[in-house]
């Protein structure tokens, strides 16, 4: 059964994308931040990318305005209390996210389930933060939400089959194509992908070539859409980071060290397209 109202923490780029998937097939969201600054951006950001849909006439104007109403803020984490679905969506850091998840379990209906959109984390030590392990779910949606047509769907080892079986529904009422994946570090997609990033920017990083060419390169010789660089900004260099540390400490294995440069980038605050400036600088 699809949830009918399902609570988003944090307005950024993840939170903003998943509320706005929920509102095009008619799921009323309640999205949390910290403060109403960032609400504010993010339903600001939502707007801008419905009427981007609206300019192409994929949709209507009353479409518009009625996928904008079903979208709520809060800056009360108490108001999810009402919610019979949760998408924790925060910043990819351990310790934060087990703050909010034990908080967030302390107030919500037993039956509720919660999802974290973790792109590398396990989804057993988080899914321990909570008293409900059963009812926890890994839900790792892509980058930008309302265009890409994954959703990871990763158990924990007490994630129950109901649990699955509803944010498969869920997955599926979104417009989304789901896979099942193991808990493991980095699960599948970014197990692949985030490696062979951190591979172009040692090539960046030994002046093997330009960024331009490395992305050219594999654009061209590779067919794919972007570039592994400008993938890489549009990712978050602070996220790519993160999931590199996941994967370097979780097998313990050398092939995963984050290179130097990609280090240093996020100790200088260039982290992508979201600063203005990473392998790329940005208007």
């Amino acid at each position: 059964m699809t949830p009918k109202k399902i609570g988003i923490i944090g307005a950024g780029t993840m939170g903003n994308g998943i509320a706005q998937a929920c509102a095009v097939v008619g799921i009323d969201s309640l999205i949390l931040d910290i403060n109403q600054a960032a609400l504010d951006k993010g339903v600001a950001t939502i707007a801008a990318s419905l009427d981007r849909l609206l300019k192409k006439e994929k949709i209507t104007t009353e479409q518009k305005a009625a996928a904008l109403a079903r979208v709520g803020t809060t800056t009360a984490m108490s108001d999810l209390a009402a919610c019979d679905y949760v998408i924790e969506a925060a910043t990819e850091n351990e310790a934060l996210k087990v703050k909010i998840l034990k908080e967030l379990d302390a107030l919500l209906k037993p039956e509720t389930i919660i999802a974290t959109n973790t792109s590398s984390i396990s989804i057993t030590q988080l899914a321990a933060a909570t008293k409900r392990p059963d009812r926890f779910v890994g839900m790792h949606f892509f980058n930008p939400v309302p265009m890409m047509a994954l959703v990871e769907l990763i158990c924990g080892i007490a994630t129950s089959d109901d649990t699955l079986a509803t944010a498969q529904a869920l997955s599926v009422a979104l417009g989304k194509t789901p896979i099942t994946v193991k808990n493991s570090p980095g699960f599948v997609v970014n197990r692949i992908l985030c490696p062979m990033i951190n591979e172009a920017i040692f090539c960046l990083q030994e002046k093997l070539a330009t960024a331009e060419d490395i992305d050219q390169g594999m654009k061209l010789g590779c067919n794919h859409p972007i570039g592994p660089l400008a993938l890489a900004d549009m990712i978050g260099l602070d996220v790519m980071l993160a999931v590199m540390n996941v994967l370097y400490e979780g097998f313990n294995d050398p092939k995963y060290r984050p290179a130097l440069l990609l280090k240093d980038m996020v100790a200088a605050g260039y982290l992508g397209r979201k600063t203005g400036r990473g392998f790329y600088v940005y208007g």
